[in-house]
């Protein structure tokens, strides 16, 4: 192993994360981290993790964009023919890790994975902007293509199909909402003895707190 490469750590000295100072509800938690990454300044603070699986178990990871959250779960958009759309359909599972660096924090949660409605998407779909939407219709997301420039030809054969029509959301394109079952927060602390409270949710719908060892 490289000795430069080992000699790369950083001490956390920020915050901590006591039982005592959390909220008992892991949403309304990851709301006051949330909104603390916010006024934080933090460059793609909704950047986060998503891992998913196949039905046999081979994992695959890549960086998605938090779209929006309350108490039914984590929304985020893609092709539900990509890569991960296939993985979701085989294994409705997923996890996110969100690592705020600015504040010494990663939040990882896991859960259930269920496609959002039609009128979510469509909503989303249509707040975006032109090029995006075009994007969504141009691009066979994680099919091997030729070029660039198939790519790019693709993107110019559907703006000239649509001229000044309305850009629907195509039918292959939408949201998932990861349902959480555990919320795991974690604040870095010194000598890596790092804070981690584990939430997992109840039959009931409440939320028990464990801490984990670092």
């Amino acid at each position: 192993m490289s000795s430069t490469i080992a000699d790369i750590r950083k001490d956390y000295k920020l915050k901590s994360l006591l039982e005592n100072d959390v909220d008992p509800n892991a949403i309304r938690q990851f709301d006051t981290w949330w909104q603390e990454a916010l006024n934080s300044a933090i460059d793609e603070v909704n950047a986060m993790t998503l891992a998913t699986a196949s039905a046999d178990g081979v994992p695959a990871a890549r960086i998605v964009l938090l779209k929006g959250y309350d108490e039914r779960g984590f929304v985020f958009f893609t092709n539900y023919e990509s890569f991960k759309g296939l993985q979701l359909a085989e294994n409705p599972r997923a996890c996110l890790v969100f690592f705020w660096k600015e504040l010494e924090r990663q939040v990882r949660i896991t859960g259930l994975v269920e496609k959002v409605s039609a009128g979510e998407s469509d909503l989303y779909f249509n707040s975006r902007p032109e090029g995006s939407r075009i994007g969504a219709w141009a691009s066979p997301q994680s099919q091997v293509i030729a070029n660039r420039e198939w790519l790019e030809e693709r993107e110019k054969k559907f703006r000239t199909d649509f001229g000044s029509q309305a850009l629907i959301r195509p039918a292959n394109w939408g949201g998932y909402r990861v349902k959480p079952i555990t919320i795991e927060f974690w604040q870095g602390r010194p000598s890596r003895l790092h804070d981690r409270l584990l939430y997992t949710l109840q039959r009931d719908n409440t939320w028990t707190i464990e801490r984990l060892a670092p």
